[in-house]
């Protein structure tokens, strides 16, 4: 009795240390499987990527040659059909001065498609920079500035706003015969614009959509009308504005506390 005992408990502890048995063909089947697709991908990457014969380079070219653009991405032709980095192809076309957009694709069997726009120009910033119509600074010293575009100028990382608030000023000004010449964002914060018959609008420093949109609203009008006699217009104060004249007559009106203090600094209204 002693004896079967001892032979069941022997029993059960082999069964307790019997490991589970997998069957190699479980294992072996899904290797063979995966390597013999990596070894056809292989194979049929290395039938189908070839030379490069031919690029196809669309878009206007007025600022940059579609010699330029080959260049730029000559390193990634040698690649192959296949083995060509198109987006690295497109980052270096996108890095040519006066680029804006690039786009690259494959033509098959052999061939690279290539399309560029170029910047255009909507603005000077500062001396010689150039600012494209979504205001972003894309030349900082430009060997031509067109004379006929206008002139702004403030911090750098405002340049956004700058261009912003010209575009949406002269598109309200043009229906009145007016337009703008520059806008100009001073170290303070000061907000002064020129227009294109030489009348000044100082804005300030404070409540400057609300000044803008008030002289929009009233003075613009006027100075259509008098543009030739009018020197400025100063919208900087509490009750309302000030005008200018050649002649040199200009209305009293109480300044607000930024004119106070600018006063106090420079001496001068």
């Amino acid at each position: 009795m002693a004896h079967k005992q001892a032979r069941r408990r022997k029993s059960m502890q082999s069964k307790k240390r019997q490991l589970p048995l997998l069957r190699l063909s479980r294992v072996i089947t899904p290797v063979v499987a995966v390597l013999l697709l990596a070894a056809a991908y292989r194979m049929s990457a290395s039938l189908l990527d070839r030379k490069i014969e031919t690029i196809e380079i669309s878009g206007p070219f007025q600022r940059v040659s579609a010699l330029r653009i080959e260049e730029a991405v000559s390193d990634e032709l040698d690649s192959g059909f296949l083995g060509a980095d198109l987006g690295r192809m497109q980052a270096q076309i996108r890095m040519l001065p006066w680029i804006d957009q690039a786009s690259v694709a494959r033509r098959w069997p052999n061939w690279i498609s290539i399309r560029v726009s170029e910047q255009v120009p909507a603005a000077i910033w500062g001396e010689r920079g150039l600012l494209n119509v979504r205001g972003e600074l894309f030349v900082d010293n430009a060997r031509h500035v067109p004379a006929e575009l206008p002139r702004l100028s403030g911090p750098t990382e405002r340049s956004a706003d700058v261009a912003n608030r010209y575009l949406s000023v002269r598109d309200q000004l043009i229906p009145l015969g007016l337009d703008v010449r520059s806008v100009r964002l001073d170290a303070r914060g000061a907000w002064e614009m020129t227009l294109t018959n030489g009348v000044s609008v100082r804005l300030g420093r404070r409540e400057v959509d609300y000044r803008t949109d008030l002289f929009l609203a009233v003075v613009a009008e006027v100075i259509s009308g008098h543009s030739k006699d009018i020197d400025y217009v100063d919208m900087r104060y509490n009750n309302g504005f000030t005008i200018g004249w050649n002649d040199g007559n200009v209305p009293h009106a109480d300044p607000q506390p930024e004119d106070q203090e600018m006063l106090a600094s420079r001496g001068t209204p």
